[in-house]
C-alpha cells in the first residue's frame, strides 16, 4: 500500500489569542481526520499539546515571526518535505512543496487608515505575494472571494470559498440578562466605541470581550461606562452569548464576522452595521442598521423571531463541511 501524502498545515496561532484566525486553525485541525482518512495531516506549532487527536504535531518554536517565515519555517519544510503545505496569510520566504493559503480578509486594502505603517507594508506585501505563490487560495466569504478577485486580480478558479462556523460549544440556554455584548478584538474598525453609545443610548450595560489591542480604546470604552473584560475563555465567552440581550456588532469591514454566527448559534439576537459580509452570512435573520441604538431596540421587541431564525441560520453553516472542502483541496492540489 503506498503512504499517505503529508499535508502540512502552519499552526502557530494555535495558543496565541488570536481570535479568528486561531478559531479557524483549531476548528479545521479537529474535523480534518474525520473528512482526510487518506492523507497524513501534521500541524507545524510552538505548543503541541494544543494539537488535536488525529493530527500529528511538529514543534516549532519562534523568538520572532520574522526569522520563523524567513529561515526556520523553510528549514523545516525541506525536512519534513511535505506533498502539500498550508498557511494562514503569507508564506515562508521559501516554499519547497506546493501551497495552499487561507486569506481571512484584506482589510488593510480597504480601510488603510486604521493600520500602523509596518502592518499595512506587511500585509500589503506579504498576502499578496502568497496569493500569487499559492495553488489555491482559500477565502473565508464570498466577500473575500470578491476582494481578491477585485483588488488582487485573483482568477476565480484558483479561489476557493471555505466559510467559518461556530463551534459546537455555542448552543442556546433558554435564558438572558439585560446586557449588551460586543465581541471582538478592541481595534479602531471593529468601531466598539459606537456599541457602547447604543448601549447608552438605551440604558443598557455593554460587556466588552477580545483582546484589548488599543489601549487608548480601551480607555475611552470604560470611561463611557462599559465592562471590559479583554480575552476570555470559550466556556464564559458562550456563558456572555447565550445571557446577553443581543449582540452589538457595528464593525465596518469584516471577512466573515464570527461573533455574529456564534451569536446566532446560541439564540442571541444580532444588531450589526450593514456590511457586506456580515449580510451573506446572517441574511435576514439579524438587524442590520447605521442607527445601531433604533437597531438594538427592534432586536429586542422582535426576540423571539430573531432568536428562531438566527438557530435556523446557524444550522448552515459546519465546520465538518469547511474541512470537507479543505480536504478536497488539498487532493486537487495533489492530483494537480
Amino acid at each position: 500500500m503506498s503512504e499517505r501524502p503529508l499535508v502540512v498545515v502552519d499552526a502557530d496561532v494555535l495558543g496565541r489569542r488570536r481570535t479568528g484566525d486561531e478559531t479557524y486553525v483549531t476548528q479545521l485541525l479537529r474535523e480534518l481526520p474525520a473528512v482526510a482518512a487518506d492523507l497524513r495531516i501534521a500541524a507545524v506549532t510552538r505548543d503541541p499539546e494544543l494539537v488535536p487527536d488525529g493530527i500529528e504535531p511538529v514543534q516549532l518554536s519562534a523568538r520572532s515571526q520574522e526569522l520563523r517565515m524567513a529561515v526556520t519555517l523553510p528549514r523545516l519544510l525541506r525536512r519534513l518535505r511535505p506533498d502539500v503545505a498550508h498557511f494562514i496569510h503569507a508564506l515562508p520566504l521559501r516554499c519547497p512543496c506546493p501551497a495552499v493559503v487561507t486569506v481571512q480578509d484584506l482589510s488593510w486594502e480597504r480601510d488603510p487608515s486604521v493600520f500602523g505603517f509596518w502592518d499595512l507594508a506587511t500585509f500589503k506585501v506579504f498576502v499578496r505575494r502568497a496569493v500569487r505563490k499559492s495553488e489555491r487560495v482559500l477565502a473565508i466569504s464570498e466577500r473575500t472571494k470578491s476582494d481578491l478577485i477585485e483588488l488582487y486580480r485573483t482568477m476565480s478558479d484558483k479561489i476557493v470559498v471555505t466559510p467559518l462556523a461556530p463551534d459546537p460549544a455555542f448552543v442556546p440556554a433558554g435564558e438572558h440578562d439585560s446586557f449588551l455584548l460586543f465581541v471582538s478584538a478592541i481595534e479602531p474598525r471593529k468601531q466598539p466605541l459606537a456599541a457602547i453609545d447604543a448601549a447608552n443610548a438605551v440604558g443598557r450595560s455593554l460587556v466588552v470581550v477580545g483582546p484589548p489591542k488599543d489601549p487608548d480604546l480601551v480607555a475611552e470604552l470604560t470611561r463611557r461606562g462599559a465592562d471590559v473584560r479583554g480575552y476570555v475563555p470559550k466556556e464564559e465567552l458562550v456563558r456572555l452569548y447565550q445571557q446577553a440581550a443581543c449582540l452589538v456588532f457595528p464593525s465596518r469591514y469584516e471577512g466573515f464576522g464570527l461573533p455574529v454566527v456564534e451569536a446566532m448559534a446560541c439564540g442571541t439576537p444580532v444588531v450589526a452595521a450593514p456590511e457586506k459580509a456580515m449580510q451573506e452570512v446572517a441574511g435576514d435573520a439579524a438587524v442590520f442598521t447605521d442607527d445601531l441604538a433604533d437597531g438594538v431596540r427592534r432586536a429586542l421587541a422582535d426576540r423571539v423571531r430573531l432568536s428562531a431564525a438566527g438557530l435556523e441560520r446557524a444550522k448552515a453553516f459546519s465546520w465538518r463541511e469547511t474541512a470537507r472542502i479543505t480536504a478536497d483541496v488539498y487532493r486537487s492540489v495533489l492530483g494537480a
